[in-house]
């Protein structure tokens, strides 16, 4: 990937600006570790370097200016960053996260490209993994979305609890009004020591025809339930999730096995998450079994099991080890990737070192 020489300009006097004033925080990750995969329907990439591999390496802004006593303006901005070669996003300069707006007593409304509520449920309340290393569930649970564009969010405060949300994604195509639209709802329950939320979420996304490629309605509905309960000695994790429309399932459209073809997986699906962590010590031990349901007339199931552990170094500093393997039936072609890669093949093992700061 290339990084433009104006997106260099526009980085280096940001936390210079930052400093200067009050509320705002610089933030970030970096995140890289070593590869390997195996099980690819095509030869494997070799045994290599890669960023981002329990959490996606990025650099970040985020801040708060309070305008009264019950409105306060926030923002944040985040860029990805690829440790192994230094570049950025080739495309979006701040790729993850963009957005602004308003918190109060009613709730927080945010607009710009933010992280969808299915997504969030997903990664942060049913995976062990949280959907990093070669554990991660959205490897094949949940849909390829994880992040909208033109983007109106709101959550409202906690009460007793309970809490909700609601997320709408503008398609702003010059072709059509539903092109790439997506909305979604969540409603969620946080007491100690048991976390529940319910997403539902539905995209609009008709393909483009090509030479090769027909012209494919990628829509998809995705609804999933997500609980954890943190025990004395572990934390368990379950999730369940309801998919529906051939964009519903986790795939790189961009041919995620170097073919030439169209990847149908399925249009309709059940997802079951079953997970468990275990602190010991500065260690933390992951296990997780993921099942996905096909429930088309080609029944292309995917079962993953995964297991894994980071070791804390630092309150900012862990090491961490995961592998995973997929058994795909009926030529399904779900892949082991990690938290910035969809993967290449069935089994994969990854060894990283990951700083916050």
């Amino acid at each position: 990937m290339k990084t433009s020489p104006w997106i260099i300009v526009l980085l280096l006097p940001l936390p210079a600006m930052a400093q200067d004033q009050p509320g705002v925080n610089i933030y970030g990750t970096l995140d890289a570790g070593v590869v390997a995969e195996r099980g690819c329907t095509v030869a494997c990439p070799k045994t290599r370097v890669a960023s981002g591999i329990a959490t996606e390496s990025h650099v970040g802004i985020a801040g708060r200016e309070r305008l009264n006593s019950d409105v306060a303006a926030v923002y944040r901005v985040e860029a990805g960053v690829h440790v192994d070669n230094g570049t950025g996003d080739a495309d979006k300069l701040f790729g993850r996260q963009a957005f602004i707006g308003l918190d109060s007593r009613w709730g927080v409304l945010t607009l710009g490209r933010q992280y969808s509520l299915q997504y969030e449920a997903l990664a942060g309340v049913a995976d062990p993994f949280h959907g990093g290393m070669a554990g991660a569930a959205s490897n094949i649970a949940g849909s390829a979305a994880r992040r909208f564009d033109n983007t109106v969010k709101y959550v409202t405060p906690t009460v007793n609890g309970w809490s909700a949300g609601a997320i709408y994604s503008y398609g702003e195509s010059p072709f059509s009004n539903k092109f790439n639209r997506a909305y979604g709802a969540v409603i969620g329950f946080e007491q100690a020591p048991f976390t529940l939320r319910i997403a539902h979420q539905r995209r609009y996304n008709l393909s483009d025809a090509t030479g090769v490629v027909p012209l494919v309605d990628y829509s998809s509905r995705n609804t999933l339930i997500a609980a954890n309960m943190v025990l004395k000695h572990a934390t368990i994790y379950a999730g369940y999730g309801v998919n529906r429309g051939f964009g519903s399932a986790p795939y790189d459209p961009v041919a995620p096995y170097g073919t030439m073809v169209v990847p149908w997986f399925t249009d309709r699906s059940r997802d079951l998450i079953a997970g468990i962590s275990i602190p010991y010590g500065n260690a933390t031990f992951m296990l997780s079994y993921i099942h996905k349901d096909d429930r088309s007339l080609a029944n292309r199931d995917a079962t993953q099991v995964a297991a894994g552990v980071a070791y804390a170094l630092s309150k900012r500093t862990s090491v961490y080890a995961a592998y995973g393997k997929i058994d795909n039936r009926n030529g399904a072609r779900y892949t082991v990737g990690n938290a910035s890669e969809r993967g290449s093949g069935n089994r994969a093992l990854s060894i990283g070192l990951r700083h916050s700061f």
